[in-house]
């Protein structure tokens, strides 16, 4: 290495000083003692903090609501994203052919993103009213609780959640379908291939790492989602609806169980990141392959 590339290296590392400790300061410092905190068992209201060990975990192993919550997340995660990514793609390829109204359609599209989800959560509580409710309307002015219900609550987040996220994969594909060269069409055109070979052999190969990487990213997110299902059903009814993250923060927040929720954290944590993980090395695979 040459002395000016030494320094240059040196006057990098310098530059990324301040972002490192932020980073160490904002993350890693809370990620080791939440650690830490599941090997305890620490119940500041009773002025309980010994240390248990691997004692959570082992509860947990057992925990038949761990594994409810478990099964739920897996469920709503699994649900929602592949109707996200479906309809994402349908929005995309009805875009692309749109002609008029495109940047009207863009902004109403992008509206559902905006939102916080909060707001999104409020606003399908109203939509799922059981009397007054728009959905029930439209149903033949039905009388079903959607978010009472344990055979509806489920689905009901799964819709709120599609409705409010599909946008971010449409949004995706479609900017990807905007760089596809029209000669590729004309030159499958002038072979004879029909609409569906197109799609076929064209654009889903060309849209293929693109839904690899709004997969991951609607995976990781659908994993930890808290807010809708905490706002519209608090978990309910009969756990029906109570995730992992749901879980995690009754132990912490509301029974103040904090060595025991850590640890549930502690596990989505590991979820997310043998997840990402996965997901990281097929789109290390589909590089190297293209």
């Amino acid at each position: 290495m040459t002395p000016r590339r030494r320094a240059d290296r040196r006057a990098g590392l310098l530059f990324l000083t301040p972002a490192l400790l932020a980073l160490a300061l904002l993350t890693v410092y809370p990620s080791v003692w939440v650690l830490w905190l599941s090997l305890e068992r620490r119940i500041p209201v009773f002025g309980v903090a010994r240390f248990v060990g691997f004692s959570n975990y082992e509860f947990l192993a057992g925990d038949p609501r761990l594994w409810n919550a478990a099964r739920v997340t897996l469920a709503f995660t699994g649900a929602s994203v592949a109707l996200e990514l479906l309809l994402g793609v349908l929005v995309a390829l009805a875009l692309s052919e749109q002609r008029r109204g495109r940047r009207t359609a863009l902004a109403l599209l992008l509206l559902a993103w905006a939102l916080p989800s909060v707001v999104t959560a409020k606003l399908f509580e109203w939509l799922y009213h059981p009397s007054a409710g728009l959905v029930n309307f439209l149903l033949g002015e039905r009388s079903l609780n959607w978010l009472g219900d344990p055979h509806l609550a489920l689905p009901g987040l799964i819709l709120a959640d599609v409705w409010r996220t599909t946008p971010f994969v449409a949004l995706l594909c479609y900017a990807r379908l905007l760089t596809i060269p029209a000669a590729l069409y004309e030159a499958a055109q002038v072979d004879g291939a029909g609409r569906l070979a197109m799609l076929g052999r064209i654009t889903f190969p060309l849209l293929r790492r693109v839904l690899l990487i709004a997969l991951l990213f609607r995976t990781l997110d659908a994993l930890r989602a808290f807010d809708l299902m905490f706002v519209l059903t608090g978990g309910g009814p009969a756990s029906t609806t109570e995730t992992l993250t749901v879980y995690a923060y009754r132990s912490l927040f509301q029974t103040l169980q904090l060595g025991f929720g850590s640890a549930i954290g502690v596990i989505v944590f590991a979820l997310v990141m043998a997840t990402a993980w996965i997901y990281l090395r097929v789109l290390r695979r589909e590089g190297m392959a293209a």
